[in-house]
């Protein structure tokens, strides 16, 4: 095997696949979704590794919010709206809960991200695969600046084999079971006519359901006291 494949190799090998065993089992179309994060993330990794093989350094790091705030057109897939909707609903808790769930009622379309809470992304394991793929090199980004419009060659570009792959695995939950009409869709663009723009989307029914999901979990637990020995 060559060094070139190696590191392509190792680069891969560094990123694990975020996995809820119990949940995929329940739900088939997480498992679905999660693999096609799992090859977006591998596809990101080499992305970065590469550039920085040229000297670039990238901006982007942990505790930057700075897309989140300023980004008012980001794409996000059928399946991805899905995992996010299932996700706040099921598995975000204690006051992060509620903090979320009021800033979704009252979200209006011109404001940051509705996930992002106090600088900090509440769905990061399941972002969008927009968001995982808004990456940027040199300088970070000065306030109120999106760097796609200002200066688009430090903005990383997506390796679409990657890309490709995660629609193609992405295509199961649509009913498309052959081989061939999910290359057709891919290669076609037809993914990309399906995505919304989130925010644009109605997150006030999310916040609904939230509260759907609390009040059956009040029920629950009353009943369970009421019949425990």
């Amino acid at each position: 095997m060559s060094n070139k494949k190696k590191n392509a190799k190792s680069a891969s090998q560094k990123i694990k696949r975020f996995s809820l065993p119990d949940d995929e089992q329940q739900y088939p179309w997480l498992r679905i979704l999660l693999d096609a994060y799992h090859v977006i993330d591998k596809g990101i990794l080499k992305s970065i590794e590469t550039e920085r093989k040229k000297g670039r350094i990238l901006a982007c790091g942990r505790g930057c919010s700075h897309c989140c705030r300023t980004h008012k057109d980001i794409p996000v897939y059928p399946l991805e709206l899905v995992g996010i909707s299932w996700y706040v609903a099921e598995k975000i808790s204690g006051p992060q809960r509620e903090e979320l769930r009021k800033q979704l009622h009252e979200f209006k379309k011109q404001q940051p991200c509705p996930f992002l809470l106090e600088g900090v992304c509440s769905i990061h394991a399941m972002r969008p695969m927009a968001c995982r793929q808004f990456n940027v090199f040199g300088t970070p980004c000065a306030e109120g600046e999106d760097p796609f419009h200002t200066r688009r060659e430090d903005v990383m570009a997506p390796d679409k084999r990657y890309v490709h792959q995660a629609f193609f695995i992405m295509l199961q939950y649509h009913g498309v079971e052959k081989d061939s009409e999910r290359v057709k869709i891919v290669e076609s663009g037809g993914m990309h006519a399906m995505a919304r723009e989130l925010h644009a989307c109605n997150w006030r029914l999310l916040a609904e359901r939230m509260e759907s999901a609390d009040q059956k979990k009040q029920i629950k637990s009353a009943n369970e006291q009421i019949h425990s020995p």
